[in-house]
């Protein structure tokens, strides 16, 4: 079935569009996003649960954003009755509308005016493009997170909790964890009228393990996509592996720190196209000059085999939209073409202080946060190689597995991902021995430079969210294929 366009916003277009017809009789751009996003939380383990009707990216709220001058200002609210109360207009929607309007042009133009104050004319930015389109998108879903019957939801996450505790040897605890959004976006300006409704969900099981030092070591898998809470019966498939990796990384010793080859599973490959090529070429860093990235634009910097995209059309993932938070349809962007950085991603603000297309890539962390460049899919391309000859080609190193964590320095390019698990290879073959946990560090260009080998395959994953800095946290999504190359590790 489809995932049903909000009722609520519907309703509230004709006062929407009221709104913005109001404004834009004083403001040069006017646009307005509206959202609806309803959906659950659940966790649940054999010594907890934890159940909400709301998570990471269900919102109900409206901003507005305004230009005048090259100065842009912004106005949030959740309810117009938070501005003016309806009781207190006499009239039909559009005399209520231009009350709401008054008010929120004293804020709006008190910001334009302390802008305008500060004469910071390096962020001084053209008017955004507005023309005409006019887009409606429900996506396909079997299910919807509105509707989903919790009860049974919870008996079987608390079955599989169960099941994990069985299978899992040496397991303290198994949690279940998941949660699922129905998005819902409207967008107005002038000349455009988009609408999207679509659904997301992302699952996981994890376990806890103590080794024979005392020490607790935490495991996980996940699962992910733009469907609805059908995806937690994929965890199924999860137990008997958890199993594996639980043994794996109860065993597993130190490892010397040295460089190496490596192979990286699609996670691992996930997380350098994430951290080295995500913010790395996040276009508002480059009007900050704050990345390196800028400096290598139309410049190799990997091999050949090396080629990565971007944009919420590359996947149907847990970021597959079909236009952002700015009105931008989504983008396919190549980013690396042949081991070339060919371009980075944009939000339209940036876009237009560059002289560049924006890539569909504005988002926000809800109506109530400002728009920063963000990623949605980034993935290394698929190559001609099986994972069993790339292991074979080996002399010695590591076939790392598991994503913990991972940072980067846009301004210097160096990258440092913490990774579960490395299986060692001798002379081509998998030797038995394990190392846990495993820190990956680099030079972004030497590290794809290196890149000698790609498998035919690829797996995307979407689990958790992406903060820009230590804030604003945003879906997203990331993987590719197994990729060897060399990295000093730790």
């Amino acid at each position: 079935m489809k995932a049903p366009f909000s009722n609520y916003l519907n309703d509230q277009t004709p006062f929407f569009r009221e709104i913005v017809s109001d404004l834009s009789s004083f403001y040069e751009y006017v646009s307005l996003l509206a959202t609806d996003s309803v959906g659950f939380r659940v966790s649940l383990s054999q010594r907890r649960k934890t159940v909400s009707g709301s998570n990471m990216t269900t919102e109900r709220g409206v901003v507005i954003r305004v230009s005048r001058y090259g100065l842009y200002s912004e106005f949030a609210f959740n309810a117009p009755e938070d501005i003016c109360p309806r009781e207190s207009v006499q009239g039909d929607v559009a005399a209520y509308a231009k009350a709401v309007c008054v008010k929120i042009r004293e804020t709006l133009d008190a910001q334009l005016r302390l802008l305008a104050r500060t004469k910071s004319e390096i962020y001084e930015t053209g008017v955004l493009a507005d023309e005409p389109l006019e887009l409606f998108v429900e996506k396909e879903t079997e299910r919807l997170p509105e509707k989903e019957d919790m009860s049974s939801l919870i008996e079987y996450c608390n079955g599989l909790s169960s099941k994990g505790m069985e299978r899992i040897e040496g397991a303290l605890d198994v949690i279940v964890n998941g949660s699922s959004t129905h998005i819902n976006k409207l967008f107005l300006t002038k000349n455009r009228f988009l609408r999207q409704s679509y659904v997301y969900t992302e699952c996981s099981m994890a376990s806890y393990g103590r080794n024979e030092d005392g020490e607790v070591k935490t495991i996980y898998l996940g699962k992910s996509g733009c469907k609805g809470p059908e995806t937690f019966s994929e965890l199924d498939e999860c137990v008997d592996e958890l199993a594996q990796i639980m043994k794996d990384t109860l065993k597993a010793g130190k490892i010397v720190p040295g460089e190496y080859e490596i192979i990286t599973s699609p996670e691992v490959t996930g997380l350098i196209a994430h951290e080295a090529f995500g913010h790395g070429v996040e276009m508002d860093m480059f009007v900050k000059k704050r990345a390196l990235g800028a400096e290598y634009l139309n410049k190799r910097i990997g091999s050949d085999l090396v080629t990565m995209h971007e944009g919420a059309l590359c996947d149907n993932s847990v970021t597959a939209y079909a236009f952002d938070d700015e009105g931008v349809l989504a983008g396919d962007v190549t980013e690396i073409e042949n081991g070339i950085l060919r371009t980075g991603i944009c939000d339209a603000l940036a876009a237009v202080r560059l002289g560049v297309q924006p890539t569909g890539n504005g988002k926000r962390e809800n109506y109530g946060h400002k728009v920063y460049t963000r990623m949605t899919n980034t993935i290394f391309d698929s190559g001609s190689s099986t994972k069993e000859e790339m292991i074979a080609s080996v002399k010695y190193g590591y076939l790392l597995e598991g994503m913990e964590s991972g940072m980067e320095d846009p301004k210097h390019w160096g990258i440092q991902c913490i990774i579960a698990r490395g299986y060692e290879i001798k002379d081509g073959k998998l030797t038995g021995n394990v190392v846990a946990p495993v820190v990956m560090t680099g030079y972004v260009p030497d590290l794809l430079g290196n890149v000698s080998m790609i498998s035919n395959d690829r797996c995307v994953y979407g689990n958790g969210g992406c903060g820009k800095g230590h804030k604003e946290w945003v879906k997203v999504a990331d993987g590719g294929p197994y990729l060897k190359t060399k990295a000093r590790l730790g």
